[in-house]
């Protein structure tokens, strides 16, 4: 049933059988819109509206974990039905972050307006900002943007949607499917935006799902939890931490659909969900900033706090993620970051393997087809294999590479 792909491109996403991928158009219930309200001075758009018609619209909510978080993740926090989002909000080019209390109450107003506009109370309502932290949010012409929004508001939407959320991003990140389930056929759709500032934990992002299958909110919470945790908190472009992630999922149950906790729908679903999740993770990775490759980084042994150290001290080294965008196949430079990660006065007996080549065995250097490794580092996704000593325990994470593009875009942001 599977056609032919262009959303899912990386070998290391596995597509479930029952997936159709559809050029697009959002789940039953769903209508949304993008619109140029004045924030971004190139006059690109920088207003998404997502609204479900569906009164019973389930749903679940992931935020960053940063200790200054911006207002609308606060908002979304303290007055929001997180089990039960009708309507998203969304502005990009400024992020309404380190804004203080008049920041907390424009969000309000943002979400006020929303609320008018789709036709539900406030409290179904969550709002999102995205861009320079630190500069008051022009709300006036945010209030302008949703009135536009209300009226350009279609089933089909979404792209704008997806654009208008975008800041340094360089690719469009949307994805629609249709989920063939022992119940029925469901659809399934996701907008995301992010390429600076990713960092696992979870990663800078702002992701919105959506499906017209009958979910409850305890199965909503479930599936998001789990894809995030194998997707977005598995990601780091440059190790920062954002103030403002925020993943949202909605379930309109507006197919007649309903997936059952605890049965093969709900595994079936939820595999659905975890492969356009990581494909968008994936995404951003290699949408980071100037990149030109994607690593994969596994790492064996070791217990399971050792091994994520590991994972992470790799993928956020700046050498090593320079070596990867050179294509350098330089796993010295991995080697030094295992180092530092696990400190201590014994050699350590570390193996690394890139692209299924063992370069290095036992903390030594292991003979082998120099110019097959570099050769195989030239691609457009590179994996890395580490072994530590001990049994166990495993874990994954994608990075991106680091190059003149990203000191440039980024010295030059607010200017």
């Amino acid at each position: 049933m599977t056609t032919t792909h262009s959303f899912f491109r990386s070998r290391w996403v596995e597509v479930p059988g029952n997936v159709s991928e559809l050029p697009g158009g959002l789940p039953r219930g769903f209508a949304a819109a993008g619109v140029a309200c004045g924030i971004k001075p190139s006059g690109n758009l920088d207003l998404g509206l997502l609204v479900s018609s569906a009164p019973g619209t389930t749903s679940a909510a992931r935020f960053t974990r940063s200790g200054t978080q911006s207002a609308p993740v606060l908002l979304c926090r303290e007055r929001v039905a997180l089990g039960g989002i009708r309507a998203v909000v969304v502005n990009s080019g400024n992020a309404n972050a380190a804004t203080g209390r008049p920041g907390f109450e424009n969000a309000v107003k943002m979400q006020g307006a929303a609320a008018l506009a789709s036709r539900c109370s406030e409290g179904e309502v969550a709002v999102a900002s995205t861009g320079v932290i630190g500069v008051p949010l022009p709300v006036s012409s945010v209030m302008t943007g949703i009135v536009r929004a209300t009226h350009a508001l279609r089933p089909d939407g979404e792209v704008d949607f997806a654009r208008a959320i975008r800041t340094t991003d360089a690719l469009d990140k949307h994805a629609c499917i249709d989920v063939a389930l022992e119940a029925g056929v469901v659809r399934l759709t996701a907008q995301a935006k992010g390429a600076g500032m990713i960092s696992p934990n979870f990663a800078t992002l702002l992701c919105f799902v959506q499906t017209d299958a009958a979910l409850s909110v305890e199965t909503c919470d479930l599936v998001l939890g789990v894809t995030v945790k194998r997707s977005f908190e598995r990601i780091s472009v440059d190790g920062q931490l954002s103030t403002s992630d925020t993943v949202i999922l909605q379930a309109s149950g507006s197919s007649g659909v309903a997936i059952e906790p605890e049965t093969e729908d709900e595994v079936c679903f939820g595999e659905a969900m975890d492969a356009v999740m990581r494909q968008l993770a994936l995404d951003i990775a290699r949408d980071g900033e100037g990149a030109r490759r994607v690593g994969r980084v596994i790492v064996r042994g070791g217990g399971d706090e050792v091994v994520h150290r590991v994972a992470r001290a790799v993928a956020d080294s700046p050498l090593v993620k320079t070596a990867l965008y050179g294509g350098d196949p330089n796993w010295g430079r991995i080697i030094q970051a295992v180092g530092a990660a696990m400190p201590g006065t014994a050699p350590l007996p570390v193996g690394v393997t890139i692209e299924g080549i063992p370069v290095c065995t036992r903390g030594q250097y292991t003979p082998h087809d120099e110019g097959a490794v570099r050769r195989a580092v030239q691609g457009d996704e590179i994996e890395y294999e580490i072994d530590l000593p001990g049994e166990g325990a495993e874990t994954e994470l994608y990075f991106s590479d680091l190059g003149h593009e990203y000191v440039t875009l980024n010295a030059e942001y607010t200017t």
